[in-house]
C-alpha cells in the first residue's frame, strides 16, 4: 500500500504530458500508458480497487498502516492529493466521518467520488449505522462490482480488463464465502464476545451472534456495570475466548479473560493493516481466512 508524494506524481504528469478531461458521468480517454489516479480511504476499499483496476490505476490509500481509521483525520497533503486525483473511492455507510466535509472543500471539479457500499443493505445498531459492511463476503462482492462499474464508466476502452479482473476476484470471494458457510455450520457454539461491535455483517451472513464490550467505534472503555454484564454473560455461556483487534488496545479483553479464565484471540475487522501485515503481503482474503480459523477455534 503506497502513499506516494503527490508532488512527485504531479511532476510525472507534467513530464509525460498526461491530459485527462471530463467530469461526472462522462467517459474519459485514457491512453494505454496512462494510469488513473485513485485515492481510497480504508484498506478494504484499497484492496478491492487493486484487484479490479490492476495495472490501470495508481492507487493511494489515505489511512496509513497501523492507524485506527475511526480516529483518522485528513492532512493538508491529503487534500492536495485529492485536487489531483481522478477517483475518490470510499466505503461509506458512515465509516468515513470526513467525506462530506472533504468533498465540499475540494475544488477539483473533475474528481469523481464513489461510495463503494452504496448498494449494500446496511445494518443498524441503536441509532447508528454499522459501517463495517465488507465483513460479509457477499458485501465485498457488491462493493467490488460498484468499483468495476465505475472504472468501466470512466475508461470504457479497457472495459474487458475490468470485467475480467472482477470475474476472477469474484470467483475467489465466492469460494471464500462458501468456505465460511461450510466450516461455520454445525459448530457447538454460535456466540462470540468481541471488544468492538464491528462484526454484525459477518454474524448475519454466517449465522453467528456477537456480544460486544464496546460500541461501533470503540471510542471509550466500558463502565463497571457493562464489565459485570459481559463477565456474567461469559460465565453463563461458558465463553472460552474473548476477541480483540490489533489496532485497538487489548486491555479490556485481557481483563475480562483473566476474570473468567478464558483466552484472548484476534478477530480482525480488517479496517486497516498493521505494518507487519503490510510487509507480509496479507490482503482481505487472507485476513478473512485467518478470522475463520479463529472463529472455528472459539466456537468448537
Amino acid at each position: 500500500m503506497r502513499r506516494r508524494n503527490w508532488i512527485i506524481y504531479i511532476v510525472m504528469v507534467l513530464c509525460t504530458g498526461l491530459m485527462i478531461t471530463g467530469c461526472g458521468t462522462k467517459v474519459r480517454s485514457f491512453k494505454s500508458q496512462d494510469k488513473i489516479l485513485v485515492v481510497t480511504t480504508i484498506y478494504p476499499v484499497y484492496d478491492f480497487v487493486s484487484n479490479i483496476a490492476g495495472e490501470r490505476a495508481e492507487i493511494i490509500n489515505l489511512v496509513p498502516a497501523g492507524t485506527e481509521p475511526h480516529d483518522f483525520e485528513l492532512s493538508t497533503g491529503d487534500m492536495q492529493l485529492l485536487e489531483e486525483a481522478d477517483l475518490f473511492i470510499y466505503n461509506g455507510a458512515g465509516m468515513e466521518h470526513f467525506v462530506d466535509k472533504t468533498l465540499n472543500a475540494v475544488s477539483n471539479k473533475e474528481l469523481i467520488a464513489v461510495e463503494a457500499a452504496g448498494t449494500v443493505k446496511t445494518l443498524e445498531s441503536g441509532e447508528k449505522t454499522d459501517p463495517h459492511t465488507w465483513l460479509s463476503v457477499q458485501n465485498a462482492i457488491s462493493e467490488s462490482e460498484v468499483i468495476k462499474d465505475t472504472f468501466i464508466q470512466i475508461d470504457a476502452e479497457h472495459k474487458e480488463i475490468y470485467e475480467k479482473n472482477f470475474e476472477d476476484y469474484k470467483d475467489r470471494l465466492e469460494t471464500l464465502d462458501e468456505t465460511y458457510k461450510e466450516e461455520l455450520s454445525g459448530l457447538s457454539r454460535n456466540t462470540i464476545v468481541v471488544a468492538h461491535e464491528a462484526f454484525g455483517y459477518l454474524c448475519a451472513a454466517y449465522g453467528l451472534k456477537q456480544n460486544a464490550v464496546e460500541g461501533l467505534t470503540a471510542e471509550s472503555e466500558p463502565d463497571s456495570a457493562k464489565m459485570k454484564e459481559i463477565i456474567d454473560f461469559c460465565r453463563e455461556e461458558d465463553i472460552q475466548v474473548i476477541f480483540f483487534e490489533e489496532l485497538v488496545s487489548p486491555k479490556v479483553a485481557n481483563a475480562i479473560a483473566e476474570e473468567i479464565g478464558a483466552e484472548t484471540m484476534v478477530l480482525n475487522p480488517i479496517e486497516g493493516l498493521t505494518a507487519s501485515q503490510e510487509e507480509e503481503g496479507l490482503d482481505y482474503i487472507s485476513l478473512m481466512e485467518e478470522n475463520l480459523e479463529a472463529l472455528k477455534k472459539a466456537l468448537k
